[in-house]
């Protein structure tokens, strides 16, 4: 296959795959009816080349040019108030949300916000707290992702930290789903090698926590799987070498393809990790790295026939034992650490993440039933 792979599909969003698509920004901002679209993006990414391009693009059509990138890497309410007072201050109609997944998250999560008057928290992802939101306010959105890992471009939730609580909540409603997704390859090729391995990670995390989780849906399932090879194939190629556009594209899909299918569940590397990234601003998909080989032990009894069976498509000898250590010959690999400890993270606070962890709405997902014992007993085993 060449590295011009190019693909317009409508599943399960307008999702514009290819080489140079950003160009098509305007016209997707305007197919959702938006005349005065607002950027968001993170801090980092504000004054890069490819969003001032994106900016260019929006003002040459006649749409203005408006930023706002006053987002912390793990984004939080704060983060979304001010995104929330710009966009109505600007006048603005539609949102771009432009980055990574923490400029994706609450770029989808101020378009939703913006229609709504109670506070953020209301709509947190428990049973159909989602139904209490106001619709007719909700702006449209274009997700452009710069990174190959959250798929938060093709996900019905944001997650948002409590600055007060340090809690990750996930907030979801199904209009979070933006409504055109670019996903333009050139646009990924300036990540740094540890962002190219901590996204791909994330792909893989959520491929394979959706795969393994016990609740059924068949659809997910065959989604993950061939998410894990296109990570298995593509991923050490991108990091190796960060302009190899047929392995940034190939990562592109897998990265929407991890969020499609945790629709199924995600599970305890998740669940470990989203306080672990909470309390200690870790990244997230490498703190999913970190942790995953230690999963995969606390799993193993109930998954070792279903990997058997991924680690067979993947191309892997040896069964569950063989999908484990491919999985640490990949981490050494993309140079992710050994454990929290090699993270910089200390044991003494093991009691307080466990019981965030047991609380979070991935636990839910796991294979093996967490409880406060054999969190603490898991956690343990990550340092």
């Amino acid at each position: 296959m060449s590295s011009n792979i190019t693909a317009n599909w409508s599943y399960p969003t307008a999702f514009k795959l290819g080489r140079g698509r950003i160009k098509e920004l305007a016209d997707a901002a305007k197919s959702l009816g938006m005349k005065k679209p607002l950027l968001i993006t993170d801090r980092g990414l504000a004054s890069m080349a490819i969003t001032q391009t994106a900016l260019d693009i929006l003002e040459e059509a006649g749409l203005g040019r408006a930023i706002f990138a006053d987002v912390d890497p793990n984004p939080n309410e704060k983060n979304l108030e001010a995104g929330v007072k710009a966009f109505k201050d600007g006048g603005h109609d539609g949102v771009v949300a432009f980055g990574g997944g923490s400029g994706l998250d609450l770029g989808k999560c101020v378009a939703f916000m913006a229609g709504q008057t109670r506070p953020v928290w209301d709509f947190e992802d428990i049973g159909d707290w989602w139904t209490r939101a106001s619709v007719e306010g909700i702006a449209p959105i274009v997700a452009v992702p710069t990174t190959a890992g959250t798929g938060s471009e093709v996900g019905r939730a944001s997650v948002i930290t409590n600055s007060e609580t340090h809690v990750k909540k996930i907030i979801f409603h199904p209009k979070f789903l933006p409504g055109v997704v670019i996903a333009d390859p050139e646009l990924t090729v300036g990540m740094p090698k540890i962002i190219t391995a901590g996204t791909g990670m994330d792909a893989f995390a959520h491929c394979l926590e959706a795969y393994s989780s016990p609740f059924y849906h068949p659809m997910s399932a065959g989604i993950a799987l061939e998410g894990m090879r296109l990570v298995k194939e593509y991923l050490p190629r991108a990091y190796k070498e960060g302009t190899d556009l047929e392995a940034r594209a190939h990562m592109m899909s897998a990265a929407a393809m991890g969020a499609v299918a945790f629709q199924k569940g995600l599970g305890a590397i998740h669940a470990l990790s989203h306080p672990i990234g909470a309390v200690y601003n870790t990244h997230h998909g490498m703190t999913n790295a970190v942790v995953m080989p230690a999963v995969l032990r606390f799993n193993r009894s109930v998954i070792e026939d279903k990997i058997a069976r991924a680690a067979a498509y993947l191309g892997i000898s040896g069964g569950f034992d063989g999908f484990y250590n491919y999985v640490l010959q990949l981490r050494s690999e993309l140079g992710v650490p050994d454990s929290l400890s090699a993270m910089g993270i200390k044991p003494d606070r093991i009691d307080e993440l466990s019981a965030m962890a047991i609380e979070d709405p991935s636990a839910g997902g796991n294979p093996v039933a967490m409880t406060l014992e054999n969190t603490k007993q898991l956690f343990a085993d990550c340092f």
